[in-house]
Formats: C-alpha cells, sequence, structure tokens
C-alpha cells in the first residue's frame, strides 16, 4: 500500500510540475497577481509529493519488501540498515528519484525565500524549474520507475554492489546532486532574465548565493567522492580522470567562473550576456553528467551503465533544455544593455581572465571526456583518454590562473595598478621564495614541476593573506583601527580569503603526489618488508564474518627506527549473495602524510599480496576542499544576500499590477 501510495505520489507531483511550468509564465506575461502565484504553491506542493514518494521508497528498502522489483535488485536481509538505505540511490531508478528530489527541494527553497523577489521574475524561475521537473518526472515514470511490483515476491534480494556498500556513500551523492541540481536555480534565473530582457546588478544580487550555495555542495560532493574512491578501491589514487569524474568536475569549473562572472554584474554591470551563458553552461553541463552516468555509453565504477533506450530519452530532454536555452540566448541576449567599461588591467579584468581560463580547462575536460564517445558513436577505433592529456593541457592553462588569483583581489576596479599592485605582495615574494628553498633542500631538487607546485601553493596561499592584510591596513594603521575594519569587513571578503586559502592547501596536497612511495609485496604470515622507512610485519590472517560478508582480517604490525608506530588492519570481503571481493584498506594518517595499506588475494605458497603507499601530505586535498567549502558557506552568510539590496530592488521595480477582477 504504502508503495503505491509512493508511485501515486509521483503521478500527481507530474500534473503538479505541468502546472507550475504553465500557469505562472502565462500569469507574469499577463501581470497576473493570482497566477504568478499559482508557481509558489505549486512548487511547495510538488516537494512533499516527491518527498512522499522519496519515504515510500525508503520504507520498501528499510522493510525489505521483496515484491519492489527495485528492491530486490539491489538489497537483501543481511544488509545493516545504514546499506539498506543507501541502497535506494545506489541503483539508476532511486538515483534519479534523489535527483528530482532535490530539484523540487531546490524549488521549495526558491518559493519560501523569495519575498525579496518580483512577483513576475518568480513565477518565471518557478516556472523555468517546472519545466526541467516535469522532464524528469515523466522520464522516471516511462523508464525508470523504481516502485515497479514482482508477484510472487522474491524470498531475498540479490544485495547491493559492494564497492558501494560505505558509509560515504549515504553522503556523496546527496551532496553531489545538491550541487549538481542546485544550479537549475541560477539556469531557472538565466532563462527568466532573458524572457524579461533585464540583467542587473541586483539581478546578479539574488542569483549568485544561489550558485555559491550549490558550488560549496558541489565542492563537498566531489571531495567526498575522491576520498571515497582513495580510501575503498585500494588504489591509492584519489583522482583517475574517469569519464564520470570528470562529469561532476566540468559544471565545478563553470560554476566556479560563474561565481566570479557574477561579481562582476553586480560592481560594474558589465559581462551580462556572458553570465547569463555561463549559467547555461553549467546546469547543461550538469544535465550532461546526468546522461553519462546513465546512457551505457562509459564504463566506470561510478556509472550505472543501464538501458541505452534510457540515455536516449535523457538526450532527447538535454537536446530540449540545452538546444531551448540557447536558442532563447540567441535570440534575447543581444538585447541587453552593455554596463561599464574597464581597462584589461583592472579587476574585472583579472575576472574576465579568471573565466577565459576556466572556461577553456572546462572545455578541455570536455574534450578529453566525450571524444573516445563521439569516436566510438561514429564507429571509429575505441580510445582511452587519461592521465597524459588531462596533465598536458588542463594543468598548463591552471597556472597562470592561479598566478592571477594572488593579484586580481589587488587590483581597483574599472582600472588597476599593476605595478603598486606587484610592490604591495612583497611578502609573498618572501614566502614563495623560502618554500622553494626548502622544497628543492628536502626533495634533493626534484621533480622539478612539483616542487614548483609547492611554490604555487605558497604564492597563492600567502598572496591572499597579504590582500586581507591590505584591506585591514594591517600595520600601517594603529592596530586598534585594524581590528574594527576586521570586524565591519563584509562576509563576503572573508569568504573569499578562506576559499582560495584553502585552494592553496589542496594545490600542496596535488604536488605532493610526485613523492609517493610505494611497495607491492608477496607477504607470508610473519613475514615482513620496509616503506619509507617503516618496518611493517603481517602477524597474522583471520577470518572474521560481517553482516553479509566474512573477510580476511590482515594484522600488521608497524614499526619506525625499532619503536612501534601502530598496528593496521586491511581487510580482504567476500560478500556472498552476490559472490564478489573487495579491499578495506587501512589507513594511518598524521594529517601531514598517509601510511596506506591495502590487502590482496593469496597465492599458492600461502604469501598475501601486501600494497603499501606512503603519501606525503595527500591530506591536504580533502582538508583543502573543505576550506574552500567552508570558504563559500562564509561568504554565502553575508547579510546582504538577506536584506538591503533586494528590498530597496523590490521598492524600485515595484509590484505587479492586478488585473480587472481581482
Amino acid at each position: 500500500m504504502i508503495t503505491e501510495l509512493g508511485h501515486f505520489a509521483l503521478i500527481l507531483a507530474l500534473f503538479v510540475a505541468i502546472v507550475q511550468s504553465t500557469v505562472p509564465l502565462v500569469g507574469a506575461a499577463r501581470r497576473h497577481v493570482g497566477w504568478m502565484a499559482v508557481g509558489r504553491s505549486c512548487a511547495l506542493i510538488g516537494f512533499g509529493l516527491v518527498a512522499l514518494s522519496m519515504l515510500s521508497l525508503i520504507h520498501a528498502y528499510v522493510t525489505s519488501d521483496f515484491s519492489v522489483i527495485n528492491v530486490v535488485e539491489n538489497s537483501n536481509t543481511a544488509k545493516p540498515l545504514l546499506y539498506k538505505i543507501t541502497g535506494v540511490w545506489g541503483n539508476h531508478e532511486g538515483s534519479m528519484l534523489l535527483w528530482v528530489f532535490m530539484l523540487s527541494l531546490c524549488a521549495a527553497a526558491v518559493a519560501l525565500f523569495s519575498d525579496n523577489l518580483p512577483p513576475a521574475l518568480r513565477a518565471r524561475v518557478l516556472a523555468v524549474q517546472g519545466m526541467v521537473a516535469t522532464g524528469f518526472l515523466v522520464f522516471i515514470l516511462l523508464t525508470s520507475n523504481p516502485f515497479l511490483r514482482m508477484f510472487p515476491p522474491a524470498p531475498n534480494g540479490q544485495g547491493l554492489n559492494p564497492v558501494l556498500q560505505d558509509p560515504g556513500l549515504a553522503f556523496h551523492p546527496p551532496f553531489l546532486y545538491l550541487g549538481y541540481v542546485g544550479f537549475s536555480v541560477a539556469f531557472a534565473f538565466a532563462v527568466a532574465a532573458l524572457i524579461e530582457g533585464k540583467v542587473d546588478a541586483t539581478w546578479a544580487r539574488w542569483v549568485r548565493p544561489w550558485t555559491l550555495a550549490s558550488w560549496c555542495f558541489l565542492t563537498i560532493g566531489i571531495a567526498m567522492g575522491s576520498w571515497w574512491a582513495y580510501y575503498t578501491l585500494g588504489w591509492g589514487g584519489w583522482w583517475f580522470w574517469d569519464p564520470v569524474e570528470n562529469a561532476s568536475f566540468m559544471p565545478w569549473l563553470a560554476g566556479t567562473a560563474l561565481i566570479h562572472s557574477s561579481i562582476v554584474v553586480e560592481k560594474r554591470e558589465t559581462l551580462k550576456s556572458w553570465t547569463i551563458l555561463l549559467a547555461i553552461v553549467t546546469f547543461s553541463l550538469s544535465l550532461v553528467g546526468t546522461f553519462l552516468v546513465r546512457s551505457g555509453v562509459l564504463n566506470s565504477v561510478h556509472s550505472f551503465a543501464t538501458d541505452p533506450k534510457r540515455g536516449a530519452f535523457i538526450l532527447m530532454l538535454l537536446v530540449i533544455a540545452i538546444g531551448g536555452s540557447l536558442t532563447l540566448y540567441a535570440i534575447r541576449a543581444p538585447s541587453l544593455k552593455a554596463g561599464g567599461v574597464f581597462a584589461p588591467l583592472s579587476r574585472e579584468g583579472a575576472l574576465v581572465l579568471n573565466n577565459l581560463l576556466l572556461s577553456c580547462g572546462c572545455a578541455t575536460v570536455f574534450l578529453g571526456t566525450m571524444y573516445p564517445v563521439f569516436l566510438d558513436s561514429m564507429g571509429g577505433p575505441k580510445l582511452s583518454v587519461g592521465f597524459p592529456f588531462f596533465n598536458r593541457t588542463f594543468v598548463p592553462m591552471m597556472v597562470p590562473m592561479l598566478l592571477a588569483v594572488g593579484i586580481g583581489p589587488m587590483l581597483a576596479w574599472k582600472r588597476g595598478d599593476l605595478l603598486g599592485a606587484l610592490q604591495r605582495l612583497w611578502a609573498a615574494y618572501i614566502a614563495t621564495a623560502v618554500v622553494l628553498l626548502i622544497a628543492f633542500y628536502v626533495t634533493d631538487g626534484g621533480p622539478v614541476l612539483a616542487v614548483l607546485g609547492f611554490g604555487l601553493a605558497a604564492w597563492l596561499g600567502a598572496a591572499v593573506l597579504v590582500e586581507l592584510a591590505d584591506r585591514l591596513r594591517l600595520f600601517r594603521i594603529p592596530l586598534r583601527d585594524s581590528v574594527r575594519r576586521a570586524v565591519n569587513l563584509q562576509r563576503s571578503a572573508y569568504g573569499m580569503t578562506i576559499a582560495h586559502f584553502g585552494l592553496a592547501v589542496s594545490i600542496a596536497g596535488f604536488s605532493a603526489s610526485a613523492f609517493d612511495r610505494e611497495a607491492i609485496n608477496a607477504v607470508p604470515v610473519g613475514g615482513s618488508f620496509d616503506i619509507a622507512g617503516y618496518h611493517m610485519t603481517l602477524e597474522s590472517v583471520d577470518k572474521v564474518p560481517g553482516g553479509d560478508f566474512v573477510a580476511d582480517r590482515a594484522t600488521i604490525r608497524v614499526s619506525e627506527g625499532g619503536d612501534p608506530v601502530t598496528v593496521m588492519h586491511p581487510e580482504r570481503r567476500l560478500f556472498t549473495a552476490m559472490q564478489q571481493t573487495t579491499a578495506e584498506t587501512a589507513i594511518r594518517t598524521n594529517l601531514v602524510s598517509d601510511l596506506y595499506v591495502a590487502m590482496g588475494d593469496i597465492d599458492d605458497k600461502g604469501a598475501w599480496t601486501i600494497r603499501a603507499y606512503w603519501k606525503p601530505l595527500v591530506p591536504f586535498i580533502w582538508l583543502g576542499c573543505v576550506i574552500m567549502a567552508f570558504g563559500g558557506m562564509v561568504s554565502l552568510s553575508d547579510r546582504r544576500w538577506r536584506v538591503g539590496v533586494a528590498a530597496r530592488a523590490r521598492g524600485r521595480m515595484g509590484r505587479a499590477v492586478p488585473v480587472a477582477g481581482e
């Protein structure tokens, strides 16, 4: 009964989404207040219906309702409760329902927190979101229904893919989808602005917090996915340029450019057309990522690789959504008024350079990801594009961008003094030189590119701190006055500093990967080996039963210079329902380096394959991502996004005029 309720709620949500996508749009065109208000009601009702549908599917998993095909294929009675719940979105149908749930959540958030928006703009934004929801609800109900029944019910389920049975899966997809789908709000604002033919500083201040929130969630989602791959797959790597990884990275790059471009619109009312295009492209790349994961064209540990017919349906949605929005852009963008002019050497110029390099980097990742797919579809040879291509094309483009990130905030708006900005960064030069000298000494001069990476991280980290000190006029005015300036400084300025500093921390972690140590040995019980100054002894391997698996659990004692350091317990797990084995790694970290151990198979001589890695500064990668997301949240908390500007804008733009009879 509850399953049917969830299915029925999803059908009702489709009809609500159809109303949401039409009535408010017509109301905005006719300036009909009542019809425009329908958008808000539909968004809230639609969210309630999709949430009910989501809870119904979760209930089916928790109660092990094996009359539901989706539950049979992705769960069983032996699974722990956590993995029963995460199994809901560990498959194609459930993940699409989660996608639509996040979409309805975003629409409801716009409806609840949009009192300062002009009614016509709010109606158009909600209508566009309703159109997107309509497309994906039709897709779910026609091709990916998670509520299909089977009779008679199965005695037990097949179980979830063991690789996905990890606590990180409970949080990685929701965060990632909040980022993906959150960009639909910026997309809706862009399309609504094109319909109205008006983009100004007020529009930028409305759209920027939604973009920033989505970027924060996507940053955390990508970082969690990278961390999950690092400790789950047992390869010791944290990024593989996998096509599905790239599918999440591309909207992150475009979203980063969008955030910076919206700053120019807000401050100088220029780059309007470009910012609108970025908003369209960012969400379009999120849709492309959805297509890649679910079309069956990719083979990846992350992809669902389902029926290509579903991929064809999503491709049709892409053509309608992306093609329609770009057509509207081509028609209406030329009518947008250009803003103020600025010199190339200015804050605006630095942000334009930032956008140019980020966009080129995104295009490079897109080309490397899609070219093999395109070539294969044309009957050409099968190609695999990986590390060599991306490292030689994407990375060099990011170096000048990171150099400019340290200089750009020091420049004035409209026309900047480059020489003066460079002179004020003298402390950053010293910090960079010191780090380079230390790195060359510690590493014996190489690899040179990795050492230069440390220098780049030092430059960026020091430059953003110098810029903050310059804002506060630290050491140039009395300390009491600097403290007063610090108290009154906008949170968005602090957020920028924190986010850029987090990027510097991650760059240090990326660069240190060149100094990884690796040891792969066949080790019998009682045997030992050495890595990076650590002596590791395999003391025992024991059989350990789990909830739905049986594990070979190793006990490895680690010492350094004869002194005990730790005891590590990597495992080799056999999931009995699916007869599939996975590696459960053991990681010892001190936040400066990781000692990483993964356990392989046993050979005919009784020796176990043990892979050990020493990874300096690898925790900095994810620490930097957390700092970046925190910086975004600090910027998001700036009270300018909640009061003041939007209220004044509402007063300027006025309310809609009711039609006769209301």
